[in-house]
């Protein structure tokens, strides 16, 4: 038996079948394994239930209200935040076993783990944002706090932090179609929270976000070590940019747009 630490995994799902039990089952330490749910219609719940997770359901509230809800239904204040599709390694979980007990005693408000990405069915190499990805992960939930926006969320820190070496991985988008489709919802997202806050749309900036995205991806961050799959990681992040700003120019011009298009994610099954 794997002793237990007093911490609660928490993992955010909707129709994550092929993936809930492998995140589950790499954190056989968790005193708590906790799943916050928001509409799954495949066996996303049995499954986490099967592998020892306790499942709450919770109509989506946008990336950073949700964990943040996510963190007021834990038996614990020592929180472990990762996605269904992300996974830690043998020895990260060693680490974690070794030093958590002292951490969990200390002041600290959280710990930084580091993320390693896997893509098109291998491990990216050489590309710096998948390669040892720092990421607050692990917190103390009286000392940290997700910021509530609706995607591309972060952790704020209210004291010191420290940070692990070994790696979890994160099994992105099995296919280029799921990540076309990601990218779909995240602009939707990042859209309506820019709208909340009124920006201006520039849209003559965007021949110059195309460029200047993939260089730095391509070039800056090293995707082009990687071959043709740092290319495409490259291309997708530069059309990601531009998207995001013709669909946010597209709400601002036709108001009407913003409902036929949270219709249209929803029909689709893309809403969150």
């Amino acid at each position: 038996m794997v002793p237990l630490l007093p911490f609660t995994l928490v993992v955010m799902t909707r129709n994550e079948a092929q993936k809930i039990a492998r995140c589950l089952d790499s954190v056989p330490f968790a005193a708590e394994k906790l799943v916050i749910d928001s509409g799954s219609t495949d066996d996303t719940m049995a499954i986490a239930r099967t592998h020892g997770a306790r499942v709450v359901q919770q109509e989506w509230l946008g990336f950073g209200p949700q964990r943040n809800f996510a963190a007021t239904q834990c038996s614990h204040p020592w929180i472990l935040a990762l996605d269904a599709d992300e996974y830690l390694t043998p020895a990260l979980a060693d680490e974690l076993q070794r030093s958590l007990p002292a951490l969990m005693k200390s002041g600290t408000a959280a710990a930084i783990l580091r993320r390693h990405l896997i893509y098109m069915g291998k491990p990216m190499r050489w590309y710096r944002p998948a390669v040892g990805e720092k990421m607050a992960r692990f917190y103390h939930r009286d000392r940290a706090r997700w910021n509530d926006v609706r995607v591309h969320e972060s952790l704020q820190l209210n004291g010191p932090s420290v940070t692990f070496h070994a790696p979890f991985l994160h099994d992105n988008n099995p296919s280029l179609v799921e990540k076309q489709l990601k990218v779909l919802l995240y602009s939707e997202l990042k859209c309506r929270d820019w709208l909340d806050k009124d920006k201006p749309a520039r849209m003559w900036q965007t021949p110059f976000v195309f460029a200047l995205a993939f260089i730095k991806d391509y070039f800056l961050r090293l995707g082009f070590l990687d071959g043709w799959r740092g290319y495409a990681i490259a291309q997708t992040a530069a059309n990601y940019a531009v998207y995001k700003r013709m669909r946010y120019y597209e709400m601002r011009q036709n108001p009407a747009s913003r409902d036929t298009a949270a219709d249209a994610l929803t029909r689709s099954g893309l809403d969150h």
